[in-house]
């Protein structure tokens, strides 16, 4: 009987205290239970950094991401943690002293955490090294008098230029200047305001510029070295006009202009530019280049210069009809986002890198819910940018190219059509496996899996109707919505992709095709931080395919990608690195504009050596 009234008042007169109890232990276990979803590391692990993989069958991707990850670590053995050690790697790598300003920015760079190997600034010495052979006097005047550029003098920055009805970039440049000027001397960066890069200096005089550079090359005894800029008050006092060199105009075919860039030993040097862009595109007949292995990217330097592909002047837009074309070939400084391999341009992280735009970043706190809670599937949305498209070469650009190849429609009547599609063709099965590659399911698969689509086919100057029976315009998808999703795969626009950033500060795997080369690019390793992809697309079904095959573990592999990349992306390009990485460039290129330039360096630490002087 007792029982019975205490079982009553139990489950109809619970007490407060009881209910805290309760609630308290629910709201405590699913705390538990979301920390451990959102934190577990994956269970894609490596036995050996140069052995396989201990989940699942072999596959070329594992040993490619086996690989990668100890080229990773090896780099960051490399790291510095002092002034002392940062300078000695400096003089060991550049074979110069450091610039002077060097221990302030070192300073800044420990006491924002940022990880600093000396390799991760490589660009900046490629991009720099044949201005050294220039007159620093007339560089100096040619930096001073673009049409846009940031000043600084007296620890300011000043962004100079009439940038009405243009887009922000100017400011947005200055303004990153801005938060270092106090510790830069007074230096010149003019930028270049259009999506293309327009620095296109013939291989052979580069060659030889380079060339007196390293003879030139070396490092004077401390007690010869100058600590000191000259600064510019003698240059202002001069007012020099804008120097205007010859600029190739959208007369000229870019990609003819481009090849002179290559090396005349490359495969893609004596290639000209088809004349009959309606004809169907032609294919590698043997796809197998020497950058990948098994089908896949190993050397990403390599699968993004055209110079090494001659297939690749008739597949992207920038050389089949670029949206705009202003290059010259003399080699004047010139700042700006991307370029390609050959061009000259004095790369600085993208403005669209700089700005709070949602449609670039994502959001700041908008990176994507935990792997488990994501859609298994790939998502792009996108304009289709990447040149002029008219009826009779649409079939050429890569964004179109990449929009097919993820339609399930198109895919499926190009299984049914010998293989072959108005932009792409399917892959060899020789060259690649996969269930749905093999057994001509892609498209049946990739109408589940894919969400692709152009928010707008850019025809509001020049009606496409040529495009109708191919691409239907779909719904915007902000990009925080788009993270919800496993796959995010970027190709090139009008130049770079300024999504990029977003997509590796995400939760979602990055899959990156493009010819362009940016600031970061020494800092980012393929196949550990994001999943590099060829040029021609090839390799996406395959790659797709793996990271969702349970028989090798794939989706393990794709969430180590994801969240490997999320991390080191939030430790490398933060907009603190950004400012580091211009703030390095400015203090190089201020020496080089220095007439006492042979002689400037920063020696404060060899002073404390006597024997070095």
């Amino acid at each position: 009987m007792m029982w019975v009234k205490v079982k009553h008042w139990f489950w109809h007169r619970p007490s407060r205290l009881l209910v805290r109890y309760l609630t308290t232990f629910f709201i405590f276990s699913f705390a538990i239970w979301n920390y451990v979803t959102w934190t577990t590391d994956p269970t894609f692990e490596y036995v050996d950094p140069h052995g396989s993989i201990n989940q699942g069958p072999s596959h070329p991707i594992k040993k490619l991401m086996v690989d990668a990850l100890a080229s990773h670590e090896e780099l960051l053995a490399k790291r510095s943690w002092n002034l002392n050690d940062a300078a000695a790697r400096y003089r060991a790598r550049r074979g110069r002293h450091p610039p002077p300003g060097f221990d302030k920015w070192t300073e800044a760079a420990l006491a924002s955490n940022a990880i600093l190997v000396e390799d991760f600034f490589d660009r900046i010495y490629k991009d720099l090294t044949p201005f050294w052979a220039l007159d620093a006097h007339t560089l100096a005047q040619r930096a001073s008098s673009g049409r846009w550029v940031v000043k600084v003098r007296n620890g300011h920055a000043t962004g100079v230029g009439n940038t009405t009805d243009r887009v922000p970039w100017l400011q947005l440049w200055s303004g990153l200047v801005a938060e270092f000027a106090d510790s830069l001397p007074d230096v010149d960066m003019p930028i270049n305001y259009m999506d293309e890069p327009r620095i296109l200096v013939p291989f052979d005089e580069i060659t030889k510029l380079v060339s007196i550079e390293n003879k030139k090359r070396r490092l004077p005894r401390v007690i010869d070295t100058v600590t000191n800029f000259t600064g510019l008050a003698a240059l202002d006092a001069q007012s020099p006009p804008l120097y205007d060199p010859f600029w190739f105009d959208k007369s000229a075919d870019y990609w003819n202009l481009s090849r002179t860039g290559c090396d005349p030993k490359s495969p893609s040097r004596n290639v000209e530019q088809i004349h009959d862009f309606k004809a169907p595109i032609d294919y590698p007949s043997d796809w197998a280049p020497d950058y990948a292995y098994n089908g896949y990217i190993k050397n990403w330097t390599a699968a993004m210069d055209p110079c090494t592909q001659p297939h690749l002047p008739h597949m992207h837009g920038s050389f089949v009809k670029p949206l705009s074309l202003s290059t010259t070939q003399e080699l004047i400084p010139m700042f700006g986002g991307s370029k390609l391999p050959m061009n000259n341009d004095i790369l600085i992280p993208g403005a669209m890198y700089l700005t709070d735009d949602e449609s670039y970043s994502g959001g700041e706190d908008q990176h994507g819910p935990a792997w488990y809670w994501k859609k298994n599937g790939v998502v792009w949305r996108g304009v289709a940018s990447g040149g002029k498209v008219k009826e009779y070469n649409w079939h050429r650009f890569h964004r179109h190219r990449l929009v097919q190849m993820l339609n399930g429609t198109a895919v499926e009547d190009a299984e049914h059509n010998g293989g072959k599609a108005e932009s792409f063709h399917l892959p060899n099965t020789a060259n690649y496996g996969g269930v749905h590659l093999r057994g001509r399911t892609l498209g049946k698969w990739l109408k589940k899996f894919a969400t692709v689509g152009f928010i707008s086919r850019q025809c509001q100057v020049d009606p496409c109707p040529y495009l109708d029976p191919y691409f239907k315009e779909v719904n915007p998808m902000a990009m925080k919505d788009q993270f919800k999703y496993k796959f995010l795969p970027d190709a090139d626009g009008n130049s770079f992709s300024a999504r990029f950033r977003g997509f590796m500060r995400s939760t979602s795997v990055p899959l990156k095709a493009t010819i362009y080369s940016e600031w970061h690019d020494d800092r980012l390793t393929p196949w550990v931080h994001f999943v590099p992809m060829d040029n021609t697309f090839q390799d996406i079904y395959s790659i797709l395919e793996f990271f969702t095959d349970p028989e090798v573990d794939g989706d393990s592999a794709a969430r180590y990608v994801a969240e490997r990349g999320k991390d080191w992306a939030e430790q490398v390009l933060r907009r603190e690195d950004m400012r580091l990485y211009v703030w390095r460039l400015l203090l190089e290129w201020a020496r080089v504009c220095d007439e006492k330039r042979d002689k400037l360096g920063f020696v404060q630490d060899l002073l404390e050596q006597p024997d070095e002087t």
